[in-house]
């Protein structure tokens, strides 16, 4: 059974990989209106998280903001098909501008080694194919649960020679290893961590169990970062990459300083495009002692 759902799945995937982009563009708007207008979990969660991440704003408001999310989440999952499967070439043409590169380009010359870091904002296989063609990066990835799906993403995210490595102990050796080596590593920051791997700080005020790891790379300042991301235009022609500075306080030695400044970074980069982030995602499944569950 799991071999014919990967079947398909990778079936949809090189279908979707023929259509041109506006009709990509329809389609993930389609997906995502209908995520809003049916009943289903990802709807729920992200009023959940709303709720908790903006009490304040009226609920009218807020609801626009489910609904605009939603509708990014399904651009997002047509646009990730595409990513994967055209050739990098044609992926890169999708970005249309790129705000702070000498950012990267200082990083780059310095000779350190570099933590690239970015969320789940935007499209992030857009972003690993930017980073890639910029750079040899290790990017850091969740493997899929379906072995043959697993085995075409990964092909496809690794295309342009970069290297590839699992959540799994032995990938986050090679990770360290190669960043010891004066690597470039890509990590997505905000997935939900175990609790011993975490620190429970603040993300738009709710107190959030967020990775020690990114902090770990880092620590005094062995490593340079850089916060980073690529933002879909409005006008649907693509997307703007944008490199910002990491926060000084990331480099500190105090683990809970170091992983609240990991949060904020991710925080101010969902301030600027609140409804391209994945509040579908259950950031707040496991909860600090004596709070009550919110999913």
């Amino acid at each position: 059974m799991e071999a014919f759902k990967g079947a398909v799945i990778v079936a949809l995937l090189k279908l979707f990989a023929l259509l041109p982009w506006p009709v990509i563009k329809a389609l993930g708007g389609l997906v995502g209106g209908l995520m809003w207008r049916v009943p289903n979990r990802s709807r729920e969660v992200v009023r959940i998280n709303l709720k908790a991440c903006f009490p304040e704003m009226p609920e009218a408001e807020r609801e626009d903001l489910a609904r605009r999310s939603l509708k990014h989440i399904g651009h997002t999952i047509m646009e990730a098909a595409s990513a994967w499967m055209w050739p990098a070439e044609r992926t890169l043409k999708l970005v249309r501008q790129v705000e702070n590169h000498e950012l990267l380009k200082q990083a780059l010359a310095s000779g350190k080694p570099l933590v690239l870091i970015t969320s789940h904002l935007g499209n992030w296989e857009v972003l690993n194919q930017y980073a890639a063609s910029q750079c040899k990066t290790i990017i850091l990835y969740r493997p899929s649960k379906l072995a043959v799906v697993n085995q075409l993403i990964t092909e496809r995210r690794s295309q342009q020679g970069n290297p590839l490595v699992p959540s799994t102990r032995e990938g986050i050796l090679k990770l360290v290893k190669g960043l010891r080596d004066g690597g470039i590593a890509g990590i997505a920051a905000d997935p939900e961590p175990s609790v011993s791997s975490g620190e429970f700080v603040p993300f738009f005020g709710v107190p959030t169990l967020t990775s020690k790891f990114v902090p770990s790379l880092v620590v005094g300042g062995k490593a340079n970062a850089l916060v980073l991301h690529a933002f879909r235009l409005e006008d649907g022609s693509g997307f703007k990459v944008v490199f910002e500075p990491a926060p000084e306080a990331l480099f500190s030695d105090d683990v809970p300083t170091a992983v609240a400044a990991l949060s904020q970074a991710i925080e101010h980069a969902v301030q600027r495009y609140p409804a391209q982030y994945m509040w579908s995602m259950k950031r707040f499944k496991k909860r600090p002692a004596g709070m009550p569950k919110l999913y």
